[in-house]
Formats: structure tokens, C-alpha cells, sequence
């Protein structure tokens, strides 16, 4: 018996190594097959500036070993930065991985070679749409490019009949007269999702009035972070009681694709939030960024000058949990009343709203911000930011857990600004640019831009395109702009185009989604209208400091070719939200090293190289242009030769940062306060 027992553990054991070999072996197998991401994804964890990714190791193949060490510290510093941004950045946090089911179209979305790419990523062209067309083998860009292109057509042959009699009267400002008082009722709201219409816009002295009746809390999950790990717990779904509602001002003038800016957000919150408190909260969204915002707790804000507006305070004070709390206490009390000292008696309110109770809510514009009185009393006040214009609050959204009774909007200025152009275009030759230059220039700038943003292309023209080296055609500036579905604003614009000399006008109509297609509009004009080393992408709420992109483009070897921007790698696609990306879209876990839309400079050769290869019909197109531009110099880099990937945070994707290159998210108004500085010699910021 001994001996069997002896026979049978010696199987086991036997049995167990080979079944750890197998493990092991398949181990290697998979580390090989996967060694180059395995590679990259520890070389960004780590820091480690040894790894040559992103086409490095032609560089020293080459023996060019002054080019090699020039471009390590740039790749590297990208890969060192990637884990900071899997920290900061959680925007791909949620994105979840591949679904068990693969998509339904296999395709060859690979970079390794350049091949023949199936034509649902062909070249976006009204011919190639056309023989497309009898196949009806479109994909939803296509459809959707395929639209724009016909609209803008038809708009084109409309726009050609305006003769310019009609256009010079536009250009010079044919006013419309407005209401000066505006009432909504409860019907009328919910026939317009909560919007009302303010022609006009509003001016100092306007006054919006609110009436309306809180819901009654109800069950909502919301997530909620774990205060200790170190317990196991981690962050999940609570079920809350939540009762709250918002009033928006808005500036109804965006693109189609693009929310409209909120010029004044107020949040009252009835049940609180992470505080347990009831807060009421403000803030501003502009370009779909939000600033910093201001929340009011029942805590009193300082009454020192500078956080006053117009005298008044920013925060009142409201009773915390309906209990007055005595600032002195009842001793102190009695003694000043035994010495016949007079008490000034303080009055507290509790916080404004209730549920199930009607409510008066009064929304002034004053000369230094925003007042909020409810029933009569002063509540909050919220200073009026930097960029926003009480002209441009041209719509209000009244939504959320609550009943609205009527809307009343009163003291509104009659004349209509949005379509007196002459408010904003400065019709002056000190504007105008000059001709396209015959001699080489240094550097080729694209601006994005959408049809009616009439105020930030004047904002541009007046601060970063008075550059001495524009000024003297050393660089030379376009905006690129696609047409508008109203008439009126095409017509503008294209006496605007007629009259400043730099604006090129492409002939579809604007979408959000289709801006991949204003990018290589700029790629191909800048091949083929000027010589240029150097192409610079840029969008029309980006200030430039000119000299010093040049400076930084000179520090690399000009003949290389160069990828230049705030650079993002292994970055997921958002799989949910209103940036969702679905996998029909972008079958791939992760994009491909790209640098971020606002501003990015590229090299002539990669430009010539993107120019050519859209021509075959071998480029994928994808939506997001700052991804497809990564994409295609990835396909250069992978392809023809090694690419200088150059990275620099100074480069801003959110907002402004002390010593930035490019300012992103940037008013017409911050504009010209960044200029201003930039005159003074200070490169300082105007954030709000």
C-alpha cells in the first residue's frame, strides 16, 4: 500500500511540472508576439528615456548619432509624460474594452505598409462620392461628407446670385429692432424644451424673473468615491435622494456639432452634494470647457473690495440645517445688555428653496456681474468672466426637478448685435493681409474656423496676425471656413473674404464632425500655393506666439521630418458620451501617437506625403482629425522615413499656463488681453 501511495503522489508530481512548462512556454509566446506593445507600454510607466520607439531605432541605425541624441530627450519626455496623463487625464477611464463579439467588418487598419485601403476610407471628393454612390457603399463619414458637399453646392449657387449691392448693405449693418420685454408661459416653455429665445441678448439693467415649484426629491444613483482603500473599498453606486434644477444664459451662435457657450450656469441643489449641504452653484462653459466655479454653502464670503460685486456679496448667509447659529454667545448676550450696549439685531434665511414651494427667482444683470434675489432677498452674486459679452446671452434654459410657472425677461436691449457685423468686422486696410508671397516662406499657418464666428477671426487679425514676421510675409496666415445653412451669414461671410484677403471658403457645409476635411484642405493649400518648410494647424480660439514657434522649429534639424505639438500617447477611444467613438468607427483599443487639435506643426515632407497618399484613396479618414493626422504621420514615420516626434506641454490644450507656445480655449476678448501683455513683453495669461 505504501508503495502505491508512492506511485500515485510521483504521477501527481509528475503531472504538475509538465503542466507548469506548458504554462511557461505559453508564457514566451505570448511576450514574443506582444514584445513591442509589452515594450512601449513599460517604457511609459516607467520613464525610462532608453526606449527609441516611435521610429528612433532608424535614427541610430543611421549612425547619426548627433540627430540621435538631439531627438531622444523629445521622444522621451513623451513617453515619460504618457503615465502622468493615464493619472490627470480620465477621460478614457470608463472607455470599456473590446465587446466579446468582434465588429462585422474585418478591415486592415494597420500602419506597417502602405496598402491599398478599401474605399470606405477613400478621399472625401464630390467625384470619388459620386461613383460611390452606385455601389451605396457608404460609411456614416461618407454619408455625412457626401450631404455636406451637396448642401454646400446648392448654398454656393444661391450665395453667387446675392448681387454685392445686398452684400454691402449686410456687411454695413441692416439692424433689427427687438422686443424689449419677453414672457414665456409654462405651455410655451415645454413646446420649446425649456428654451426661451432672447433676440437681442441682454444689457446692463436686464432682468430675467423665474417662477416655479421645486419637485420633491427622488432616488438617484450617483457614484461615490471610497474614503479609504486601505479597507478594500472602493468607489460604487449609492442610491441618493437628489432634487435640483439648472438656469442657463446661453450664446445660441455655435456651429452645427457644437454646444452653444453657457454664459451663466446656476445650479441650486436642495439636498446638497458631496457636502451634505444644500449649495447653489455657478460657473461658465465656454468652447466646452468649464471654468472654475463658485459655490455658495450658507457660509457668508468675504466682504473685503475685491470679492464684493457691485457692492454686493458674493455668497449670503443662510441657516445651516434650519438652526441659527449665534456668531456670540448667550453670556456674551446678557452682558451687553446689563452694560446698555444696543445690539444691532442679525437677521438669518434659510436657503431659498424648498421642495413643493413656489418660488420667485430674479436674475439682474448689473455693471460688474450677475445678482440672484429670491423672493425678494439677495442670495448670491457671480462677477461677469472674461470672454462673455451680455450681447451674446441670446437663449435661456430653465430645466431640471421643477415645475417653471412663467419666465419674464425685461429692461432688453432693442437693436439686434448678431447680425450688425459692423460691431464686430473693422472694415480698415490696417487689416487686410497681404498677397500670397512668391518667395519661400518660413512657416505656413492654417486657422479652423466656423462660418459665423465673425468676432474671433476680427480678434486674430488684431493680436497674434500683427506679428512682425506677418507683417513682412516671413509667415503668412489663412482661415479656413465651410459654408453656413443660413443664407445671410454665407453672404457676410464672403464679403468678409472679399475685402480682409484670407479667408479660403470651402464649399460644403460646416459640420463637426467633417473638420478632418478642413485639415487637409490646409495640408493641400499650403503644398500648393506656398513654399514653405514648415505647415502649422491651428483653431480660430488659439493664440500663437509666432517668434517663439519659430525659434522652437529651428532648434530641430531641418532635415528631418517633424511632428511638433503637445503629443498623446496610448490614448483610448471614449466609448460612451457625447465624444463616444463605436467600433465600427475605431475597431483598435488605443490611437495612435497623435498631438492635440488645437495647434500642431508638421513638416512639408510629411504634409507632401499625406497630400499624396489622399489623392490614391489610400488614407483612412476618421473623424477626429487630430487622431487622423497622428495616424497618417505614423504611416510616413512607418514607411518612408524616421519622424521627429517633438512634444511640449506649452503647447495648451486647456486654456492658458505661464511661458505656453499656443493658448487654447481663448475669447475674442482674452485674445486681445494676451496680445496686450505680449506687446509689454510679458507672456502672461488672462485666465478668468
Amino acid at each position: 500500500m505504501k508503495r502505491l501511495r508512492n506511485e500515485t503522489s510521483n504521477s501527481r508530481r509528475y503531472r504538475l511540472s509538465h503542466f507548469l512548462v506548458a504554462v511557461g512556454v505559453l508564457y514566451l509566446v505570448f511576450i514574443l508576439c506582444n514584445f513591442s506593445q509589452f515594450e512601449r507600454v513599460v517604457s511609459s510607466l516607467s520613464g525610462d528615456e532608453s526606449y527609441n520607439g516611435v521610429g528612433m531605432d532608424r535614427v541610430t541605425a543611421t549612425g547619426d548619432t548627433d540627430d540621435a541624441a538631439l531627438s531622444k530627450p523629445f521622444v522621451g519626455s513623451v513617453y515619460k509624460d504618457a503615465f502622468h496623463w493615464r493619472l490627470v487625464d480620465d477621460r478614457g477611464q470608463d472607455a470599456p474594452l473590446r465587446p466579446k463579439e468582434e465588429p462585422t467588418k474585418e478591415e486592415d487598419h494597420g500602419l506597417e505598409s502602405v496598402k491599398h485601403i478599401p474605399r470606405r476610407y477613400g478621399r472625401i471628393t464630390g467625384e470619388i462620392l459620386r461613383r460611390s454612390n452606385m455601389t451605396g457603399d457608404f460609411s456614416v463619414l461618407e454619408k455625412m461628407a457626401d450631404e455636406a458637399w451637396t448642401l454646400g453646392l446648392k448654398a454656393w449657387k444661391e450665395l453667387e446670385q446675392v448681387d454685392n449691392k445686398e452684400a454691402g448693405e449686410r456687411i454695413e449693418g441692416k439692424t433689427e429692432s427687438c422686443p424689449s420685454w419677453i414672457s414665456m408661459s409654462r405651455e410655451d416653455l415645454l413646446k420649446g424644451d425649456g428654451l426661451m429665445f432672447i433676440p437681442c441678448g441682454l444689457a446692463a439693467g436686464s432682468s430675467i424673473t423665474v417662477v416655479g415649484t421645486p419637485h420633491h426629491a427622488h432616488k438617484e444613483y450617483a457614484t461615490v468615491k471610497a474614503r479609504s482603500r486601505s479597507k478594500g473599498k472602493g468607489d460604487g453606486l449609492v442610491l441618493v435622494s437628489v432634487s435640483q434644477f439648472v438656469v442657463e444664459l446661453l450664446g445660441l451662435r455655435s456651429v452645427e456639432g457644437e454646444d452653444p457657450p453657457k454664459i451663466f450656469h446656476l445650479n441650486p441643489r436642495l439636498r446638497g452634494d458631496w457636502s451634505k449641504r444644500p449649495v447653489i452653484e455657478h460657473n461658465t462653459c465656454y468652447r466646452m470647457h468649464w471654468g472654475t466655479s463658485q459655490r455658495c454653502d450658507g457660509l457668508p464670503s468675504k466682504d473685503t473690495e475685491e470679492m464684493l460685486v457691485d457692492g454686493y456679496r458674493r455668497c449670503e448667509k443662510w441657516m445651516l440645517n434650519d438652526i441659527l447659529d449665534s456668531k456670540e454667545s448667550k453670556t456674551t448676550s446678557w452682558f451687553k445688555r446689563f452694560i446698555g450696549r444696543k445690539q444691532k439685531p442679525e437677521v438669518t434665511w434659510p436657503y431659498p428653496f424648498t421642495e413643493g414651494r413656489m418660488f420667485v427667482l430674479t436674475l439682474r444683470a448689473g455693471v460688474d456681474g450677475y445678482h440672484i434675489n429670491v423672493g425678494g432677498r439677495h442670495m448670491t452674486s457671480f462677477p461677469y468672466r472674461t470672454g462673455f459679452t451680455l450681447e451674446d446671452a441670446t437663449g435661456l434654459v430653465v430645466k431640471g426637478d421643477l415645475d417653471v410657472h412663467s419666465v419674464f425677461a425685461t429692461s432688453l436691449p432693442t437693436s439686434d448685435p448678431i447680425f450688425s457685423p459692423q460691431r464686430v468686422l473693422e472694415m480698415s486696410e490696417t487689416w487686410k493681409a497681404s498677397a500670397l508671397p512668391k518667395h519661400a516662406v518660413r512657416l505656413f499657418i492654417g486657422v479652423l474656423s466656423a462660418s459665423n464666428h465673425f468676432a474671433e477671426r476680427m480678434a486674430v487679425r488684431k493680436t497674434w496676425m500683427q506679428a512682425a514676421t506677418i507683417k513682412s510675409s516671413d509667415v503668412v496666415v489663412r482661415f479656413f471656413v465651410a459654408l453656413n445653412p443660413r443664407k445671410e451669414v454665407n453672404t457676410v461671410l464672403r464679403k468678409e473674404a472679399s475685402y480682409f484677403g484670407d479667408i479660403v471658403i470651402l464649399p460644403f457645409m460646416d459640420r463637426y464632425d467633417l473638420v478632418v476635411l478642413k485639415t487637409m484642405a490646409i495640408c493641400e493649400f499650403g503644398i500648393q500655393n506656398v513654399s514653405t518648410a514648415y505647415i502649422m494647424k491651428v483653431d480660430d480660439d488659439t493664440f500663437i506666439r509666432v517668434d517663439t514657434i519659430l525659434k522652437e522649429i529651428e532648434a530641430v534639424p531641418r532635415n528631418k521630418p517633424l511632428y511638433m505639438g503637445n503629443l498623446n500617447l496610448l490614448h483610448r477611444p471614449m466609448r460612451n458620451g457625447k465624444w463616444a467613438v463605436t467600433y465600427e468607427e475605431w475597431p483598435e483599443e488605443v490611437y495612435p501617437p497623435y498631438a492635440n487639435g488645437p495647434a500642431y506643426i508638421l513638416s512639408r515632407d510629411i504634409v507632401t506625403f499625406i497630400i499624396s497618399q489622399h489623392k490614391e484613396r489610400r488614407l483612412r479618414l476618421f473623424k477626429m482629425e487630430d487622431v487622423s493626422m497622428g495616424m497618417w504621420v505614423g504611416r510616413f514615420n512607418n514607411t518612408v522615413a524616421a519622424v521627429q516626434y517633438s512634444h511640449n506641454w506649452k503647447f495648451c490644450q486647456y486654456g492658458c499656463m505661464e511661458g505656453y507656445f499656443t493658448a487654447h480655449y481663448q475669447s475674442p476678448r482674452q485674445l486681445v488681453c494676451l496680445w496686450d501683455n505680449l506687446s509689454r513683453g510679458r507672456a502672461r495669461c488672462c485666465n478668468f
